[in-house]
């Protein structure tokens, strides 16, 4: 069983509040925007990390984070990227991906909003966590915490860490 603090967007700011509401994690999955490494290096320092990388992030983060990530965590298959769209409204880079991964769960970022929703049609979970971070248009800044138990994702919960 893994328990995972998902986060996204976070465009050169980290609050705080994310160490004791991810504290209880096993590892923290960033879906991009990070905005520099010094925010990957901060998370590190606290637990594993895995992400990808974003349109806004420079040499620094795309030099140590992938554009997409698959794998599998516990029994689950994974397939993250930064601008992927959600079901059915996906973009031309992710639907093949979908196709030929064939992932359990689906993540991504950039549109700053949040959405947590089953595809049918790919019999796979999507997961956006909204954004972390100050810049943007949302007005909620948000966060995902969830557990991975074999081929279970279960116990999600969407965190609000306050106003933009």
């Amino acid at each position: 069983m893994k328990r995972i603090g998902l986060l996204s967007d976070t465009h050169d700011y980290l609050d705080e509040a994310v160490f004791s509401h991810f504290s209880a994690c096993d590892e923290i999955w960033h879906a991009g925007d990070f905005g520099s490494y010094h925010i990957a290096e901060t998370i590190a320092g606290i637990k594993p990390i895995r992400g990808v990388f974003g349109n806004i992030d420079g040499q620094d983060i795309r030099s140590h984070f992938p554009e997409t990530l698959v794998f599998t965590c516990e029994g689950v298959k994974v397939l993250m990227m930064h601008i992927g769209g959600y079901p059915p409204k996906y973009n031309p880079k992710s639907k093949p991906l979908l196709r030929q991964h064939q992932p359990q769960l689906f993540i991504c970022g950039h549109s700053h909003i949040l959405k947590i929703m089953y595809d049918d049609t790919f019999q796979c979970l999507h997961m956006n966590p909204g954004a972390a971070g100050k810049q943007g248009w949302h007005k909620v800044r948000t966060l995902v915490r969830f557990t991975i138990d074999g081929k279970d994702i279960r116990d999600c919960e969407v965190i609000e860490l306050g106003m933009r």
